[in-house]
């Protein structure tokens, strides 16, 4: 077991360096860098290829801007007809296939762009045995990525309409863009800036559903707390294992994109992340072992927040007694009672009821929220909550 401590130390103090260099502005910002000087030294065009499975709703809306966004851009678009993903990607494909369809519409809605998904039976493209299909599936595969309603140039990727205002965003430093002074197409709507204005006798109630193992979870906490401040919400706090401790596969393609998209999200809104000590496994039972005291305490946002933070961001390990006493004692509660109760078992059925609600909402993975009957999963669909918000009065 000493070893074992020691091997533990050793990963926490290197890794989350590691990490927070991968994940850096400066080495993005390098990347692009060498592959422009490699472009232009090849005399190549501004590529942008769009990664296109027609049977997804994504894919769909995003082809809707497609026009307007050559139009105003110095770029030459490949699209690539591809496959739908495969079951490794897509654990629950009936799910994904409903959502999809009701949240690229709610996003075209709030785009205010004029659009209706096109049914598309998937199996049809999954027996396709073209060379055009063939070639394209490839073509993502060995670029990396597993989805399509997406976006590649010079090694990054954009996925779906609101992703699409960082390439706009680059393209615009590089001097490729047609028309000075232009918005993007679409940019996500910031949350809580304004408030109800009003004390309610009837709290409106958000269930966040969360894991400490996410790195959107991380990034959108802090936005739903002041959120839920600002609309005088009660939040129920729905906290559920995650997808690899309940045996749900996370291929390399899906890691490798999430971590990044993850830090270049958090650059724009401000949220410090990227120093991780990542706590799968026993870290996360750890934390869930004190949430349900944090909670009866009145501090378990409290908790969950500085749990993410220092786990995501400041690489502190939750394996250890001292990175969980920061923790604790960080949330404003007592080390030496969350010692005495840190490890129980108390925590299972409350989490493993919390994931069945969830998956009966018709979401599967987290972060995600319900208020009233309006279910959404994404760190990046807060507005949607805070229209719903609005509405309650």
């Amino acid at each position: 077991m000493k070893g074992w401590d020691a091997d533990m130390s050793l990963k926490s103090l290197i890794l989350p360096q590691l990490v927070a260099y991968k994940t850096s502005e400066r080495r993005y910002l390098a990347k692009r860098k060498r592959f422009e000087h490699r472009r232009q030294k090849a005399g190549a065009p501004h590529l942008v290829e769009f990664f296109h499975d027609v049977s997804d709703p994504y894919s769909q809306l995003l082809a809707t801007v497609l026009a307007e966004f050559q139009a105003r851009y110095d770029v030459t678009i490949k699209v690539w007809h591809i496959s739908p993903p495969t079951d490794a990607f897509v654990p629950e494909r009936q799910k994904l296939a409903d959502y999809a369809i009701l949240d690229a519409t709610r996003l075209a809605a709030k785009a205010d762009i004029d659009f209706q998904v096109k049914k598309i039976p998937s199996a049809v493209f999954q027996q396709s045995t073209s060379s055009e299909n063939l070639n394209a599936d490839a073509r993502l595969a060995r670029l990396g990525h597993y989805l399509g309603g997406t976006l590649y140039y010079g090694g990054e990727w954009y996925w779906g309409l609101d992703r699409l205002h960082y390439l706009e965003d680059r393209l615009t430093e590089l001097g490729v863009s047609r028309q000075e002074g232009l918005a993007p197409i679409f940019l996500p709507p910031a949350v809580a800036e304004t408030s109800g204005g009003v004390k309610r006798p009837n709290k409106p109630v958000i269930d966040f559903f969360l894991s400490f193992r996410s790195p959107y979870t991380a990034i959108v906490a802090d936005r739903v707390a002041a959120l839920a401040d600002a609309y005088d919400a009660d939040l129920r706090l729905r906290f559920v294992l995650p997808m690899v401790m309940r045996n749900l596969p996370l291929p390399k393609a899906k890691r490798e994109y999430i971590l990044p998209d993850t830090a270049r999200e958090a650059r724009r809104i401000g949220v410090p992340f990227g120093k991780i000590c990542d706590p799968v496994g026993r870290p996360v039972e750890r934390g869930y072992s004190l949430l349900p005291w944090a909670i009866e305490q009145g501090r378990g946002m409290d908790y969950v927040r500085v749990f993410l933070n220092n786990v995501w961001a400041k690489g502190v390990d939750a394996n250890s007694n001292s990175g969980m006493r920061r923790i604790v004692e960080g949330a404003g509660l007592d080390w030496r009672v969350a010692r005495q109760i840190l490890g129980n078992d108390d925590w299972r059925d409350e989490a493993e009821a919390n994931r069945l609600e969830m998956m009966s909402l018709g979401v599967w993975g987290v972060p995600s929220f319900k208020i009233g009957e309006t279910v959404t999963w994404g760190q990046d669909r807060l507005w949607l909550i805070e229209d719903e918000l609005k509405k309650t009065g």
